[in-house]
């Protein structure tokens, strides 16, 4: 049940019972106004008002903006009608508008509908027709104009702080549902998936020839289903606003849920840099990451995971395509850090000097020009017979100037 519903409620038979109150006040004074006939008139509208419209307060989709402005227009002309119907001696001595308290009941639906800045608009409203009526600052009246305004927009605060909260927990049980249910497919592909791939790959490397080619790919599409089970990087699909799913959001909690890039730019939200470098994995390739999502803009994750691509790329080209290589991802608190390690044949002292001469230009573009473009740094580390290790550091809210890309290309 939404927490709104009972403040609907609430608000239908607070406007009921005040009308019920309107009505015996104005029996009770009928005799004292000046002209009874045109506040008989009034009563007589309000009351017909009500008698059509008390549904409309029932639920949010009732309300509409429309009703509010109708039954503010209603409250604030039987305030303005007061100077009409009753004597100048009576008003100046504090006697009660022609709708008195059931005023409050059209201000509280502007709280509940649209939160405290239409209630503070909609008080506003009847503190300036209830001062035209009184034509003076008495007390009594700026008592009464101050805790409608106060009370209205309190409720529209607590309506707002409760919206949020139901988004929240809406949220957070849909969480629960997904992991759940990530859970138990994990359980459904380990006890099926999971072991016939690894069964084909036994069975074909034993068999040798094109069954080890088979086991092969088996093996790697083992590792690929087993790193996507563990890591769960694949997020909820984002609502799109002016659809039937659209979920409002705050910009806090926009800038709070990263995702995996599914577009660049500098305008783009924050990325989690695991969900980019993932795919990686394979029967040759070992991914490890930290448990919780490592955040970056969009833009710098995108040139971080194409120059760990680039150092991959040069590990399959010069290591050979038997060589192991191995991704580490860091989040420090003030850096993100990947290292990528092969165990291939190591780099020469001074060969990478030697290829940026020739013109060969694929570790100064393609891996260390990404990164001084993000106000990091790319260091290799290389001993010839016990393969090489490149630690790529990009420093937290680092951004591509111009949200440029540079070419791929090997050293």
């Amino acid at each position: 049940m939404s927490v709104e519903l009972p403040l609907w409620r609430a608000l239908t038979g607070y406007r009921v019972l005040t009308l019920a109150y309107v009505l015996v006040l104005f029996v009770v004074s009928y005799k004292k106004y000046a002209h009874p006939l045109v506040a008989a008139a009034y009563m007589t509208a309000l009351t017909v008002w009500m008698a059509f419209t008390w549904r409309r307060t029932t639920s949010a989709e009732r309300c509409t903006r429309a009703f509010l402005i109708g039954d503010l227009s209603f409250a604030l002309g039987g305030i303005l009608l007061t100077l009409v119907a009753d004597s100048h001696e009576r008003i100046m001595d504090g006697a009660a508008t022609l709708p008195s308290i059931w005023t409050a009941g059209a201000v509280l639906g502007f709280a509940i509908k649209g939160g405290w800045r239409w209630a503070a608009v909609a008080s506003a409203l009847v503190a300036v027709v209830n001062l035209v009526e009184r034509q003076e600052l008495a007390r009594d009246t700026i008592h009464n104009v101050v805790l409608v305004w106060v009370a209205s927009v309190a409720i529209g605060y607590v309506v707002e702080v409760a919206r949020a909260s139901e988004r929240t927990l809406a949220r957070a049980l849909q969480i629960e549902a997904a992991t759940r249910e990530r859970e138990r497919l994990a359980r459904d592909i380990h006890d099926s998936v999971l072991q016939v791939l690894a069964m084909v790959q036994r069975r074909g490397a034993a068999i040798g020839g094109e069954a080890a080619e088979l086991g092969r790919m088996a093996g790697e599409q083992e590792i690929a289903l087993r790193t996507l089970v563990s890591s769960g990087l694949v997020p909820p699909r984002a609502a799109v606003p002016g659809t039937a799913d659209d979920t409002v959001r705050t910009p806090e909690e926009a800038l709070a849920a990263p995702v995996p890039c599914a577009e660049d730019g500098p305008d783009a939200g924050p990325c989690d840099v695991r969900a980019l470098l993932a795919p990686h994995a394979g029967a040759r390739v070992t991914f490890s990451e930290p448990g919780a999502p490592v955040v970056l803009p969009a833009a710098a994750a995108a040139e971080l995971a194409a120059a760990v691509s680039a150092a991959l790329d040069n590990v399959r080209v010069h290591a050979g395509a038997t060589a192991q290589a191995w991704i580490l991802v860091e989040d420090e608190p003030d850096e993100v850090i990947v290292t990528v390690r092969d165990d291939g044949p190591g780099i020469p002292e001074g060969r990478l000097a030697d290829a940026e001469r020739e013109g060969r230009l694929g570790v100064a573009l393609s891996i260390r020009g990404r990164l001084r473009d993000l106000g990091g740094s790319a260091d290799w580390i290389s001993v010839p017979g016990q393969g090489t290790e490149v630690e790529l550091k990009v420093p937290k809210g680092g951004a591509v100037p111009g949200g440029g890309k540079r070419g791929r290309s090997t050293a």
